[in-house]
């Protein structure tokens, strides 16, 4: 592949660089926004009542972990084929199609499987489907914008996972107030009402490149290629960072500080908002600057107040402000690394990569609630978690700033 047909990424026909962004992308990234804020609204429903759940049915510290994990990764997991199948049948059949299918786990939980962990984890193991809307939405936005916007509009794109400090934010208030199924009925008939507007609505680009041969194939030549694996670990660092906070940050407030279920809820929530907030700071920092630059200090002001955290034990201003900074440069690393696979994911395997790469992303997020739980249950506290997460960031930034220099300006990624 040459360097023109690489630097394309994915550029729809007759799409010019410097061409002005039509009205209707406009429309679609806001309906694909607030789609993925909805799904995500509903992929996070469990997190928020993690404690509960542990109270109400003798939960361990990792049976806990486990169950506001299970949704993580099957959304990870899940983004590989749904992204495949976005690049084949387009984002308007997907996105009504996995809204309308998300809507079957959340009323399985709010009003059948709550009473039993094992009924549990098959319903959060469905409700992982919400998390693959990520991969349907990436490959729409990318379609309709030219590439010196590409990085903004996938930014903005990426405030939908701000579903997550929705549900952080109203879960718990919402079951207290109307009962515990009041959130899960509520978010199943958003789906509804989203599954059918954006069946009306949503449209895919003109000159969309519709792939052809077997979707195995196409997503074992995706997987091979070097820039996929490169952008599938930084992702896994940056927004497998963000997830792992999202999830388990309001059970290591209860557990480290003794902060009640409602307060660790909302602290989360902000911590969750600002990381929405800066992830299209760090699309547009990218569309101005080159994604490279923005990830290697992204991930280095995360190793520096990881540290801090792990060393901090008291809920000062300190900590406050170290986990703040963490959000921030969490969020800002997630929109960077999309704005790296919009000019560097070769034309027509947009949704491919981003279905990889997002899986790595969702994967990145599982794993740091299981070891934190276990550090927990043996050690008593969690600063060992903390300062590897201090450690995996600070090889992320290195190893940005001396093998990715080249992507997205050459085409070529570095082996």
């Amino acid at each position: 592949m040459t360097r023109s047909e690489e630097g394309a990424g994915a550029r729809p026909a007759g799409r010019a660089t410097g061409e002005a962004v039509p009205r209707q992308a406009w429309t679609m990234l806001a309906v694909a926004t607030l789609g993925f804020a909805i799904n995500f609204w509903a992929w996070a429903l469990i997190s928020p009542l993690g404690a509960f759940f542990a109270a109400e049915l003798g939960l361990s510290a990792v049976q806990k972990s486990l169950l506001v994990a299970v949704p993580v990764v099957v959304g990870s997991v899940g983004r590989v084929p749904v992204g495949a199948m976005t690049d084949r049948f387009g984002a308007r059949v997907m996105f009504p199609l996995i809204s309308a299918l998300t809507i079957l786990p959340v009323l399985f939980i709010g009003y059948v499987g709550r009473d039993s962990y094992g009924m549990l984890l098959l319903g959060g193991f469905v409700l992982g489907l919400g998390g693959t809307t990520f991969a349907i939405g990436v490959p729409l936005v990318n379609a309709w914008f030219p590439p010196a916007k590409r990085g903004s509009a996938l930014g903005v794109f990426g405030v939908g996972m701000g579903g997550t400090a929705i549900s952080s934010f109203s879960t718990v208030q919402l079951g207290e107030a109307f009962g515990l199924s009041f959130p899960f009925a509520l978010v199943a008939v958003l789906l509804g009402l989203y599954a059918v507007v954006s069946y009306v609505v949503l449209r895919d680009a003109p000159g969309r490149t519709v792939p052809t041969g077997s979707a195995v194939r196409r997503a074992w030549d995706t997987l091979r290629m070097p820039v996929t694996v490169q952008l599938s670990f930084l992702y896994a660092v940056g927004f497998g960072g963000f997830v792992a906070f999202s999830v388990y940050l309001p059970t290591y407030l209860r557990d480290a500080f003794g902060l009640s279920p409602g307060d660790a809820a909302l602290r989360t929530a902000g911590f969750v908002v600002l990381a929405v907030v800066m992830r299209p700071v760090g699309g547009w920092l990218s569309d101005r600057f080159h994604p490279v630059p923005v990830l290697v200090v992204c991930f280095a002001v995360v190793a520096v107040f990881a540290g801090v955290s792990a060393v901090e034990r008291q809920l000062d201003w300190t900590g406050t402000v170290a986990f703040l900074a963490m959000a921030a440069a969490l969020g800002a690393a997630s929109g960077a690394v999309f704005a790296l696979v919009a000019i560097a994911a070769p034309a027509g395997t947009v949704g491919a990569v981003t279905g990889i790469v997002g899986a790595a992303g969702g994967l990145g997020g599982f794993a740091p609630p299981l070891v934190m739980g276990a550090i927990y249950g043996w050690v008593g506290n969690y600063a060992a978690g903390l300062w590897l997460l201090a450690g995996t960031a600070l090889v992320a930034s290195v190893y940005t700033a001396r093998r990715m220099r080249s992507v997205g300006r050459s085409g070529a990624a570095t082996a």
